[in-house]
């Protein structure tokens, strides 16, 4: 295998960890967890399911929905070129299907260890300034582990596969999309919180500056060190 092969795997392989680690300090501070993990945290605390094992499920939903978008959208966009005269541009259905599937696997693996991560480190016992501080180090670990596993275009986490999905499917931007996806994700994890348990679960000022936070560490870490980690990683751009 080529260097910049092996870059990239690992590149990919330490961004997914990170980010694992991102979302379990996010939901150790005990201040809100992010959008999109939200739902399956609020139903795991509710009826004490195992959070890993309940992201798995909700990952295991986005794929089929993303497999339902993508198959709408291929025979859609299929008969506007037909009809339009113009050649195929676009990935075989096959193809796009295949890679939805793939990520099952990775959210199988990706989740064990979250549960891995979840029994190793303790929430913060030493109050209000120590739960910000478990917090800035989730949104951190997040935004980076997001972008190096992102910027190497392997196989997309569920969580922003079916954000990509839903924004060719609308003919949105992928930002608007997102907002909108975590808005969506958010009122139903209040709606499941409010209704099961009286109360909000989950949903906190940490579930607000995540939404703004992580954006912008992406943002700061691909400006300093995305195009070196592309270029040694033989992606491109």
């Amino acid at each position: 295998m080529k260097k910049s092969s092996t870059l990239r795997v690992i590149f990919y392989v330490v961004g997914l960890l990170v980010l694992a680690l991102g979302i379990i300090l996010n939901t150790k501070s005990g201040l809100g967890v992010s959008p999109i993990i939200s739902v399956s945290y609020s139903i795991s605390t509710i009826w004490n399911f195992n959070f890993g094992n309940m992201t798995f499920v909700l990952y295991t939903v986005f794929v089929i929905v993303e497999i339902i978008l993508h198959t709408i959208w291929n025979h859609r966009e299929a008969a506007k070129e037909s009809a339009a005269l113009k050649p195929a541009a676009r990935k075989s259905l096959p193809l796009i299907l295949g890679m939805d599937l793939l990520q099952l696997p990775l959210s199988l693996i990706f989740t064990r260890f979250m549960n891995l991560f979840s029994a190793w480190i303790p929430a913060p016992s030493h109050g209000f300034a120590s739960q910000l501080l478990v917090l800035a180090g989730g949104i951190i670990c997040t935004g980076i582990g997001a972008a190096m596993s992102l910027n190497m275009r392997i196989i997309p986490n569920p969580g922003d596969g079916i954000v990509q999905a839903i924004a060719d499917f609308i003919h949105k931007p992928v930002g608007f999309t997102k907002n909108c996806f975590d808005l969506f994700n958010i009122c139903i994890t209040i709606s499941v919180g409010m209704i099961f348990a009286h109360k909000l679960v989950g949903v906190g000022i940490g579930t607000v500056v995540a939404v703004l936070g992580v954006g912008r560490v992406i943002a700061l870490f691909n400006h300093f060190f995305m195009k070196k980690m592309t270029e040694a990683a033989g992606v491109e751009y």
